[in-house]
């Protein structure tokens, strides 16, 4: 272990209690244990940490070391327990990587994430980052400088342009390909990552009893449809916009907004606005996407959080999770339930999630739905 180089903290926490919640913490702590064992094998860094609320069921890497929240102690934040982690390490700089951030990341990831770490004091006031708008990984060679943010960051998401705004650091941003860009928010995201193939193993085994994707894969399968068309709403990049325009054989009706809402507290402050929430409360749930969705597309996926704000809107975190896996009677908040009966019962397959699910979940099941024509057309085709 060379000291000198920069450790890894993945943050695992906050998720568990209703038997939904329950399994998507099963997914991102196999998910966190496949992204440990990725960085300690990349040989760039000196410790890898699992800084967890509870610990992991799953047998654990060699070489991983576990950080367990205290029973009974003060209740989390963000920046607080990273600032606490960076002063227990010790010099040689700080990654951060969220539980479900890392499933695609590789060893040249993790090896482009901290080396401009190395670069003398000139790195001192530079954090690496996957998104400087909404982060959910990063690295800085002075970590303890997190504690200088004033309110106190309540999450990963903003601190790297807080810390350009508040402090002058400059922001290095990683290439944004769908290894830095995927992570797993929703359940709608673990599905995509199941039909992939592309998890970890102790992910494959996590998502061998992943929910039905039936729905996702007629979806899906629109995309390589040269007559279809397939809409896309919420919060979509230009990156992603460009990577449809490219690389599906559809058309694509795209509705982009509310981009960064997580980051400029548009949400939690209930500002956002969306036009897809608009119409829901104009035209109702049955009406949506029952007849003026249909009349538009062939599929659609939906971030449904905007939406949400727009129409005030506030459903548990297992709900929101029921929702994205069409389980209106998991739900209790009656206008969710109604929207996600009005989605069941739609002529055309509509697949509901949050931001990830409009962005890396779009190009994994892309790409999967073009193996499974190729797997059906055979050899030589």
């Amino acid at each position: 272990m060379n000291k000198t180089q920069p450790s890894l903290a993945i943050f695992l926490g906050g998720v568990g209690g209703s038997p939904v919640e329950e399994w998507m913490r099963g997914v991102l702590e196999a998910a966190a244990l496949d992204t440990a064992e990725v960085a300690l094998a990349s040989g760039v860094l000196a410790r890898v940490i699992l800084a967890a609320d509870r610990a992991p069921e799953g047998e654990t890497p060699a070489g991983l070391e576990l950080r367990l929240d205290e029973p009974g102690g003060e209740a989390f934040r963000f920046g607080p327990a990273f600032v606490a982690l960076a002063e227990d390490l010790g010099p040689g700089g700080l990654a951060y990587v969220g539980a479900g951030s890392g499933p695609l990341l590789r060893a040249a990831d993790f090896e482009a994430l901290v080396a401009p770490l190395s670069n003398g004091s000139a790195g001192q006031d530079v954090i690496v980052t996957n998104n400087r708008f909404s982060s959910d990984l990063f690295a800085l060679a002075a970590p303890r400088r997190v504690a200088d943010l004033d309110p106190t960051a309540e999450n990963d998401n903003a601190i790297p342009r807080r810390l350009r705004d508040e402090h002058g650091f400059e922001v290095i941003e990683l290439p944004r390909t769908l290894e830095t860009q995927f992570n797993i928010d929703t359940p709608s995201d673990a599905i995509a990552l199941a039909l992939s193939g592309r998890a970890g193993p102790r992910l494959t085994a996590a998502l061998a009893d992943v929910p039905a994707a039936e729905r996702m894969q007629r979806a899906a399968r629109e995309f390589i449809e040269r007559t279809s068309e397939v809409l896309v709403a919420g919060r979509v990049s230009s990156r992603t916009w460009q990577y449809l325009e490219s690389e599906t054989a559809c058309r694509i009706r795209l509705l982009s907004e509310e981009r960064g809402m997580q980051a400029a507290g548009t949400d939690a402050s209930g500002t956002a606005r969306s036009l897809l929430g608009q119409l829901i409360r104009e035209a109702g749930p049955i009406r949506t996407f029952g007849v003026l969705l249909p009349e538009l597309c062939r599929a659609a996926f939906i971030d449904i959080r905007p939406a949400l704000v727009q129409l005030g809107i506030r459903p548990s975190r297992a709900g929101r999770f029921a929702a994205d896996l069409g389980r209106p009677d998991e739900i209790e908040d009656i206008e969710l339930r109604a929207i996600v009966e009005a989605v069941e019962v739609s002529p055309i397959p509509i697949v509901l999630g949050g931001h990830s699910l409009v962005g890396g979940s779009l190009e994994l099941l892309n790409q999967w739905a073009w193996d499974e024509r190729d797997a059906q057309a055979g050899p030589g085709v």
